[in-house]
């Protein structure tokens, strides 16, 4: 049953966290209604946005189910309802209330039905009981079949009085919720190509923290099938917030300057603290206020407390672990739900077990850590992999770009849940400029 069958149709995107905030409040209605529209760009017709009290609605001269398709995406709405508006008279309320739960009856026979009604305009001759009672009371008289049922109804018929126009709706999906992309500040992830990190960059996002991307690779020792789905993981996670960039870093000489220095059962730690400290130096360029990374506590060894604690002594910025109290499972569960898990399933070549101990410190001691990086000019091997890097837009490619050095060899594309477009190549933070993997 379609619901342009009862009259023009729209969509009800209630508000989430943003109806809490005070006298800024209007900041992040800007802010959610900027992502809103940058989610509809290329739908294929003209949109409107309409305001009202903790709810915003959203039509055009598109397919209602492609706007509650792009709204789903938009972080900071509690709630996405595609609804029918009618001008508010009694009349035109009960007429559409009637020929909707007949539809809905011939569908599914003797459903039970709930109506839940809202009274924006208190001009409204009746309070928000009085109407739910009516309407109720005319479903039951005019249509055979229907039961009520305020418990648990098969169908919640919800009307929303506004001054000029109502809406009533009986479909409902929950939104994402959380705080709009961007009204917090924005973020730089640690994207590795499994579960946990795209998970962490999708759940910080939702406390209104857009992201930029960072990919260690194991380049030149590694080939380029993790940065296809770092490319894959952030152009997925990009459907959330107004793009942000992929910047892919090649690791792999400065990890074996770890082992050669003598690193041993550290080397995963070393590396991990070289990590961060080259993405606080490229955070510093991009605008970045905070790390992300995917950790969870004690889930491996480079994971444990006193690891953690040996990692955060090099960063300059906060080091945000959404995941830190996460069971692997949980994680799976809602990598599956956000469109990353197929993609994290991909076999690569991790650079976090290149050259990696057969048994890894758990317990890392930092007067040897820094014994071993004493050894390394650490300022000279950060310049020198932020001058290696490679930045990608994922999200925004629109042509072809023929492989060229990318520190490792260009294979065959990994195999991708989707075709994919080449990764689009911006110049490099530094003087150097690569183009993408074929």
């Amino acid at each position: 049953m379609r619901m342009d069958d009862f009259g023009d149709t729209c969509v009800l995107l209630k508000h989430g966290e943003v109806f809490l905030k005070g006298h800024n409040r209007h900041r992040f209605v800007e802010r959610l209604h900027d992502n809103l529209r940058l989610a509809l760009r290329g739908i294929g017709g003209s949109t409107w946005i309409k305001v009202a009290q903790n709810v915003t609605v959203l039509g055009g001269q598109v397919p209602q189910e492609a706007l509650v398709e792009r709204a789903r995406r938009v972080i900071g709405f509690a709630s996405v309802e595609p609804a029918v508006r009618v001008p508010s008279t009694m009349a035109d309320i009960t007429a559409t209330a009637v020929a909707a739960l007949r539809a809905l009856n011939t569908e599914r026979p003797g459903l039970g039905f709930a109506v839940r009604a809202k009274r924006r305009d208190k001009q409204f001759p009746m309070t928000s009981s009085q109407l739910a009672g009516r309407l109720g009371a005319r479903i039951l008289a005019e249509v055979e079949g229907p039961r009520v049922d305020l418990t648990r109804p098969d169908v919640v018929l919800t009307v929303e009085i506004d001054r000029k126009e109502t809406y009533l709706s009986w479909a409902r999906w929950a939104g994402l919720t959380g705080l709009p992309v961007g009204s917090s500040g924005r973020a730089l992830v640690l994207l590795s190509g499994g579960y946990d990190s795209p998970v962490a960059a999708h759940r910080i996002m939702r406390r209104g923290l857009a992201c930029d991307f960072v990919h260690f690779s194991g380049a030149p020792y590694t080939n380029a099938a993790s940065v296809y789905k770092a490319y894959a993981l952030a152009r997925e996670l990009n459907r959330y917030q107004p793009p942000g960039k992929l910047h892919v870093i090649a690791l792999g000489k400065a990890q074996k300057q770890l082992a050669v220095a003598g690193a041993g059962r550290l080397q995963v730690v070393a590396q991990r603290r070289l990590m961060v400290r080259t993405a606080g130096a490229l955070a510093a360029r991009t605008g970045a206020q905070a790390l992300v990374t995917g950790d969870s506590l004690g889930q491996v060894a480079s994971q444990t407390l006193a690891n953690l604690v040996a990692v955060d002594e090099v960063a300059e910025l906060p080091v945000l672990r959404p995941l830190i109290g996460r069971e692997k499972q949980e994680i799976i569960d809602e990598a599956r739900a956000i469109g990353t898990a197929d993609i994290s399933m991909l076999p690569d070549e991790d650079c976090c077990s290149l050259l990696a101990p057969p048994r890894a410190s758990t317990r890392a001691g930092l007067p040897q850590l820094h014994a071993v990086e004493r050894r390394l000019d650490l300022d000279e091997v950060t310049a020198a992999l932020l001058e290696g890097a490679q930045v990608l837009l994922p999200g925004e490619d629109t042509a072809e770009v023929p492989a060229q050095s990318t520190g490792c060899p260009a294979p065959a594309p990994a195999p991708a849940p989707a075709p994919a477009p080449a990764p689009k190549s911006e110049s490099a933070p530094a003087s150097a400029r690569a183009s993408a993997p074929a």
